[in-house]
C-alpha cells in the first residue's frame, strides 16, 4: 500500500531533490580542469558546509510537496512513530564497525507503505536519529538522502510473497548496506588527501578516479560495509515477516484509503 502517492508533481519534487542529491555526492568526479587551474577545487572544501544548509530545506520542499498528495493525519502519525522508533535504533549501533540496526526498519516500511513513505521516513529518521546521538555535522544532509534512497527503492522492488518476499528483500538489505558506504565516502573522499593511490585528483580522467575511489572503498570502509548489510539482511529474515505483517494489519485497519467524507448537518438537528 502506497500511503504517500507520488503525483505527477510530488513525483517531479522527488526526483528533482535526489537529482541535487546525485549532483551533490558526485560533482568532483565530473569537475574537469586543467593543472594550471587545479587549484581552484581547492576552494570548494566549504561546499559541505553548503549543503548542510540547503539540503534539509530542499528536504522541507519535497515533504511540503508530498502533503499535497495526500497525507493525512493517520499517515503523518505513523510516519512520525516510525520515525521515533528509527532514531532509536539509530543510537542503539551509531554506525560502531558498520553496524546499524535501523536500516531494517527503513527496509520493511518501505515495503509495506510505498516508495515515497520509505524516502521521507529515511531523511526524518536519520535527521532525529542524528540529533539524539549528536551526529549532526556536515555528512548529515548526505545520510539524509542516502537513507531516503535505501527506504524509496525497497519500495520499487518487484511484488513478490511468501518466503521469496524475504529472500528478495535479504538481498536488497546486502546490496543497500553496501552502497550506502559507497555513496557516503563521496561526501568527504575528493577533500581529503589518503596518498596518490587512494586519493582524488582534480582534473584527472573519470576513470581514474574512479578506479582510486574503489581502491579506498576496499581498504577502508568495506569492513563497516559488509556488517551493515549482512545485520539488516539478519534482522530481515528474523524478523520481516510479522514486522511486515504488523505494518500490513496497520494500514488496513487504519483504513488510510478510505475516502472522508462530510455530510451537510440537518437542520432538524
Amino acid at each position: 500500500m502506497n500511503l504517500i502517492r507520488l503525483r505527477p508533481r510530488s513525483t517531479g519534487t522527488l526526483l528533482l531533490a535526489s537529482l541535487v542529491g546525485v549532483v551533490a555526492f558526485a560533482w568532483p568526479l565530473l569537475w574537469r580542469t586543467d593543472q594550471a587551474g587545479a587549484s581552484a577545487i581547492g576552494h570548494t572544501t566549504d561546499a559541505p558546509w553548503l549543503f548542510v544548509l540547503l539540503l534539509p530545506l530542499l528536504v522541507a520542499v519535497v515533504l511540503a510537496e508530498l502533503s499535497e498528495s495526500g497525507i493525512d493525519a493517520k499517515v503523518i502519525s505513523l510516519l512520525g512513530m516510525l520515525a521515533a522508533v528509527g532514531a532509536a535504533l539509530r543510537t542503539l549501533g551509531p554506525g560502531t564497525a558498520g553496524l546499524e540496526p535501523g536500516f531494517f526498519l527503513l527496509v520493511l516500511a518501505g515495503r509495506a507503505f510505498g516508495a515515497g513513505f520509505g524516502f521521507v521516513l529515511g531523511s526524518v529518521s536519520l535527521l532525529g536519529g542524528a540529533l539524539i546521538s549528536g551526529g549532526v555535522g556536515p555528512w548529515m544532509p548526505f545520510q539524509m538522502f542516502a537513507c531516503a534512497w535505501v527506504g524509496c527503492f525497497a519500495g520499487l522492488l518487484p511484488r513478490v510473497g511468501g518466503r521469496l518476499e524475504l529472500l528478495l528483500l535479504a538481498a536488497y538489505s546486502v546490496v543497500a548496506g553496501l552502497l550506502y558506504g559507497v555513496v557516503m565516502n563521496l561526501w568527504f573522499w575528493p577533500y581529503a588527501t589518503f596518498g596518490s593511490d587512494f586519493s582524488f585528483i582534480p582534473g584527472d580522467a573519470l576513470v581514474d578516479n574512479l578506479h582510486r575511489y574503489l581502491l579506498f572503498v576496499v581498504a577502508t570502509s568495506l569492513g563497516w560495509d559488509i556488517p551493515r548489510g549482512v545485520l539488516c539482511a539478519v534482522l530481515v529474515l528474523a524478523l520481516g515477516r510479522p514486522v511486515l505483517n504488523a505494518f500490513r494489519r496497520t494500514a488496513r485497519k487504519a483504513a488510510f484509503d478510505t475516502p472522508v467524507l462530510f455530510e451537510p448537518r440537518s437542520p432538524h438537528v
